[in-house]
């Protein structure tokens, strides 16, 4: 059944009709009240009657203009507000101010009505027809009310934090929503000033240090965060206090979070994620940087379908290349990137290119026809464990990989390429650190000597909901029922979330000179065991009572803390960005440097040792585990001798 548009004739007439009424009425009424003044004769009465009735058409016809021009009847005045009211204050005032002209002008001296009914007629009006529709929105309210009259022990009684203007439309909504479940109950700011005062009836019962308090007294089953602009640090602590209550929490996301979402964006309010504990701020964005070096080129993301790939594609859109490229040897996450892309971006030119860094000539015939200006090379095996049992793939892919991009940019003529390297590169106790290390040793050889390319690197740590991160395996871990794992109870990381980390990255590529490594403050570092905890209490379970925490040891490769500067880089140099370091460039045997790499390209993946030893004359800090590796290619050594035997 199609529905009827609030502005057809059936729905406006008889709000005109209504709205001319209430103004007859009030001019009637006010004139009345005026000539039963004892001091009025009876030859004026009659006058002022006569009077009356000359204009009081042409008023009607006034007002019923000016109301339309004002727009009265394109309201839903169920929903209407404040700004609605000034509205109706306004163009009363416009209609009553041109009938008193229009009666000083039509009436003689003798005929004229007195100042005081203009006066009264005007508040009268205003009276009567914002009366109606506030009538008609009580009755509405009441209506909806009782339609959705949700039983009692079904309800979901909520604390709001913050009793601003955020709150105040998180506490409406719940009161207005026809589905609603939830119920303010009590509201908490730290303004002491808002204490005792009541938002559409929800009490500000105290500030931060209240909440476990309140949420017993009122018996809370759900906390709304509701301050989107407050620092991150600030919001951390309030939510740290608000974890420990045992509530549901959520939260009303800031307003670059709903504008991300586009017009996919739905009512925000989502459930409070790990990701909001971190306490780090938003990430600002030098825009006139970035523009200048990626809107209008053409850009290369290797590996855009993994975690930071594809997070680094979705803000290169944002800045309306000539073409972004995607190059990826896994099809699925590259099909998914670029579906959520095209969906975004109409008009974004994409490519997705399946193939894999290792394959030169792959990589060399997308650079010739393509001819990327901008690359991104995030394309690498990052899991540690997994690296150390299989070294040789970690070189095969990250060291050749690299190289393979890297020499294409040069040959082909790119003009900028940023590495995507990891903190594991200092001081590496693991072969995946060990090779990104190398991979940042290629950037700083070639920005020494190609004339047409500009190298950097970036580095920084762990990644927040990236694949093979702990948070998937911690969220598996509880919704298993537990016990979640920890490698040692004193370990600590670096995070950052991925979109502030693919936002650093690309400002970092704006600052390239050649040869940067670029370091990216990691603010505080996170205990893996406050991580878990945490996580545990937002799933609303309690830690070591509800879910087991057990610790595993170290794996192989993990040390206890991330490093995110050698030694021998000395300081952190300062850029424009407060969050963008660069370290001082390491001195290296670049005449033996090639003919190491290919000696590597060699003996991977099949002579372990010999490949173990490269790999520590290239990262001389390089403390892995070689006496495993050694035995493990002995080993593999015995099993080919005792095969040819065999055969």
């Amino acid at each position: 059944m199609k529905k009827k548009k609030r502005s057809s004739f059936f729905y406006v007439l008889p709000q005109i009709l209504l709205d001319i009424f209430c103004v007859y009425i009030s001019y009637y009424m006010t004139l009345v009240i005026r000539i039963s003044d004892r001091s009025e004769t009876p030859w004026s009465r009659i006058v002022y009657m006569e009077a009356f009735h000359t204009i009081i058409p042409w008023s009607l016809l006034i007002c019923a203009i000016v109301f339309l021009l004002f727009r009265f009847y394109r309201i839903m005045w169920e929903f209407a507000s404040v700004d609605e009211l000034m509205q109706i204050v306004l163009g009363v005032t416009v209609a009553c101010v041109l009938v008193t002209l229009m009666g000083y002008s039509l009436l003689g001296d003798n005929r004229r009505f007195p100042n005081s009914v203009y006066l009264s007629a005007w508040l009268l009006a205003m009276v009567l027809i914002g009366g109606w529709r506030l009538v008609y929105r009580v009755i509405h309210k009441a209506r909806r009310k009782g339609q959705r009259e949700v039983p009692k022990e079904e309800k979901t009684r909520v604390m709001v934090i913050g009793a601003g203007e955020m709150g105040s439309m998180v506490i409406k909504e719940m009161h207005n929503a026809l589905e609603s479940r939830s119920v303010p109950v009590c509201a908490i700011d730290d303004d002491p000033g808002k204490k005792g005062i009541r938002i559409h009836g929800v009490k500000v019962v105290g500030g931060r240090d209240s909440i476990p308090r309140m949420v017993v007294r009122y018996n809370i089953d759900q906390i709304v965060f509701a301050i989107p602009s407050v620092k991150n640090s600030e919001k951390q602590e309030i939510l740290s206090i608000c974890a420990k209550t045992g509530c549901q929490l959520k939260t009303v996301p800031a307003l670059y979070e709903i504008m991300e979402q586009g017009e996919h964006a739905s009512y925000p309010i989502r459930d409070i994620d790990i990701l909001d504990l971190l306490g780090r701020d938003e990430v600002q964005l030098n825009v006139e940087e970035i523009s200048g070096y990626l809107e209008g080129k053409t850009v290369l993301v290797t590996g855009g379908g993994g975690s930071i790939g594809s997070e680094l594609c979705r803000q290169i859109a944002l800045f309306h290349p000539k073409k972004l490229i995607i190059f990826d040897i896994y099809e699925n996450n590259a099909y998914d990137v670029q579906n959520e892309l095209l969906m975004r971006h109409k008009d974004l030119n994409l490519e997705v290119l399946i193939g894999s860094v290792r394959d030169k000539g792959r990589v060399n015939h997308i650079f010739q026809v393509c001819r990327p200006d901008v690359v991104f090379h995030a394309a690498a095996h990052k899991h540690v464990p997994l690296m150390e049992l299989s070294p040789g793939e970690a070189v095969k892919n990250n060291v050749f990989g690299t190289l393979n991009v890297a020499q294409a940019a040069n040959e082909f003529g790119t003009r900028r390429m940023v590495l995507i390297s990891t903190d594991k590169a200092v001081n590496p106790t693991n072969v995946m650190g060990a090779t990104k290390r190398i991979c940042e040793l290629i950037i700083q050889y070639f920005s020494r000597r190609s004339t047409r390319t500009e190298y950097a690197a970036v580095r920084f740590g762990n990644v927040l909901g990236s694949n093979g991160s702990v948070i998937p395996l911690f969220k598996k871990q509880i919704a298993a029922g537990g016990p979640v794992t920890i490698t040692h109870p004193e370990i600590i990381r670096y995070f950052m979330t991925i979109p502030e980390a693919a936002r650093l990255v690309i400002q970092a590529g704006g600052m390239a000179k050649g040869g940067e490594i670029f370091v990216l403050d990691m603010g505080e570092p996170v205990k893996i065991l406050d991580l878990a905890r945490n996580m545990i209490r937002l799933s609303g379970f309690e830690p070591d009572v509800d879910i087991k925490i057990e610790y595993i040891g170290l794996r192989p490769g993990e040390k206890l803390y991330e490093e995110l500067l050698l030694d021998s880089e000395g300081k952190c140099e300062k850029t424009a960005h407060d969050l963008i370091y660069i370290g001082s460039p390491i001195a290296f045997n670049e005449e033996t440097f090639l003919k190491e790499l290919e000696e590597l390209r060699g003996c991977a993946g099949v002579d372990n040792v010999r490949m173990m030893e490269i790999i520590h004359q290239l990262v001389p800090t390089y403390s892995g585990h070689a006496e495993k590796n050694d035995a493990l290619a002995r080993e593999e050594a015995q099993q080919a001798e005792k095969v040819e035997m065999t055969s």
